[in-house]
């Protein structure tokens, strides 16, 4: 597979588990005491599937990168996949004109 066919296929997935990351998490995470930690596990998660991610998809990564750095480029990848799909979860809930 083309290194630019990985990066769509791990583009895509990522940012739609970056859509579905947060209820997921809200759902097994939130109770009482705990609910502050819903936003972190979120990231942690993110982060550990972006690193798998890049893993396995080495064109997420610069050409000839080490498993490491392609580790460290997968976890920025899939923290760039939350945001984007937080923002994206957000207009969804709220629409244009906000909450």
């Amino acid at each position: 597979m083309s290194p630019a066919a990985q990066r769509v296929i791990g583009s895509v997935v990522l940012l739609v588990l970056g859509v579905l990351t947060l209820p997921i998490v809200a759902y097994f995470v939130d109770s009482d005491g705990s609910e502050n930690w819903i936003i972190v596990v979120a990231i942690g998660a993110m982060a550990a599937i972006g690193a798998a991610l890049a893993i396995a998809l080495p064109g997420m990564a610069r050409e000839g990168a080490s498993t490491g750095r392609r580790a460290l480029a997968g976890v920025w990848w899939g923290l760039l996949g939350l945001t984007v799909g937080l923002v994206v979860f957000w207009f969804l809930l709220n629409g244009f004109d906000g909450a």
